[in-house]
């Protein structure tokens, strides 16, 4: 595919994920972890006006000079931005506005494309497209927790299924004899800094569950008391269950006796052999423990995956975010994009059912804070 034909798809695609919420939807902020859908839309036109056309565009006219500091999300080195904290206040630029932010830098980057790009800026334009895919998988998580949210427990899109599991599919484990292995990527085409360099790691012999955690799985654990034993939990999860008396995933409500939860159709029946989804590290590790097993590391989980199903959630692991051997920090912003992140975050692997088509690979390394749970993260138990 072209990379004219490329950013277009791209572009488009973000455009439709918003195309089921009414104009008010687009300016919500209800906690520090998610934005308005209409900051994703302008934050992401800003990459490409900002690192592309501005520095090498020769006849290009910024858009508004206001707008570095409103769209720039973390990039200390391109100047003052609006904290995350108040991206919910941003009652201007108006919606439409945003919109036409986005048309004009669109037709600027079409005429753009028509030139012939050096390696750099090809390199620079799939990162801003790999950057804007990840903004489409935060679009979906942030317009689901503006929606599950409100109190009348609005749809986002009723034609949309959820995912579900094969019925009677049981327990089963893929064991992987110890050794030497390889992880990390290697190749033709993208991959993040964070997935360099390959590298050497050993492994003791270990199984890995071939199946995620369901939803009836994780509510016997509830049934149990798995939310009231201290014992499961690390002493940070257990606090953080104490001090915002979390008993449930996300979106999950007992309602006259009845389990149910919020999902695109909004309000629904719990479903019983749906992977759970929207658990903390936390709650995955303290379900592990409860079930006598344990999360899997990253470095086992790639070794594995290829045997694996993956991609319906982001499944935990036990292994801290951080570098590989050799990791190096591009020089300038881009530097700033995953090594600046390289502390107190958990990595997470694979890929959910909002993730782009093709934006996901076996070494793709994602990472959050132990207490979220906003994304479609999920469980694979090992031992």
């Amino acid at each position: 595919m072209s990379l004219r034909k490329a950013y277009q798809e791209v572009r488009r695609r973000s455009e439709m994920i918003c195309a089921p919420l009414k104009t008010e939807d687009y300016v919500v902020q209800p906690v520090v972890d998610v934005s308005p859908p209409k900051w994703h839309l302008g934050h992401t036109t800003w990459f490409f006006e900002t690192f592309i056309l501005l520095p090498n565009a020769k006849d290009y006219t910024e858009f508004d000079p206001q707008y570095n500091y409103v769209f720039n999300s973390y990039y200390e080195s391109v100047g003052a931005r609006v904290i995350r904290t108040n991206r919910g206040n941003l009652s201007r630029p108006a919606v439409e506005e945003v919109m036409r932010y986005r048309r004009y830098v669109d037709e600027a980057m079409e005429s753009f494309l028509d030139r012939e790009l050096s390696p750099e800026l090809q390199a620079l334009l799939v990162l801003g497209l790999n950057h804007e895919e990840q903004h489409q998988e935060l679009l979906y998580t942030d317009i689901k927790y503006i929606l599950g949210h409100n109190p009348l427990f609005p749809p986002y899109d009723v034609s949309r299924p959820d995912i579900r599991m094969p019925n009677n599919q049981g327990e089963s484990w893929l064991n992987i004899r110890a050794g030497v292995y390889e992880i990390g990527f290697e190749g033709e085409g993208f991959c993040f800094d964070n997935e360099l360099n390959r590298h050497k790691v050993y492994v003791n012999d270990y199984a890995i569950c071939e199946q995620l955690v369901t939803n009836a799985e994780y509510l016997d654990f509830i049934l149990a008391g798995g939310y009231s034993d201290f014992r499961f939990w690390h002493a940070e999860g257990w606090d953080w269950v104490k001090n915002n008396q979390v008993t449930t995933p996300m979106y999950w409500y007992n309602i006259d006796g009845k389990w149910m939860h919020y999902t695109w159709q909004g309000l629904q029946p719990l479903m019983p052999d749906a992977p759970v989804t929207h658990v903390s590290f936390y709650e995955a590790a303290a379900f592990a423990a409860w079930k006598g097993y344990r999360l899997p590391t990253e470095a086992e989980w790639e070794i594995a995956a290829p045997q694996l199903a993956w991609g319906q959630r982001w499944e935990w692991t036990e292994s801290a975010y951080l570098p590989y051997p050799g990791f190096t920090k591009a020089p300038g912003a881009i530097g700033e994009y995953n090594g600046k992140f390289m502390v107190n975050q958990m990595v997470l692997r694979g890929a959910s059912e909002v993730t782009p088509p093709g934006h996901s690979r076996i070494t793709y390394r994602n990472f959050f804070h132990p207490p979220l749970r906003w994304q479609f993260t999920g469980i694979r138990l090992a031992r």
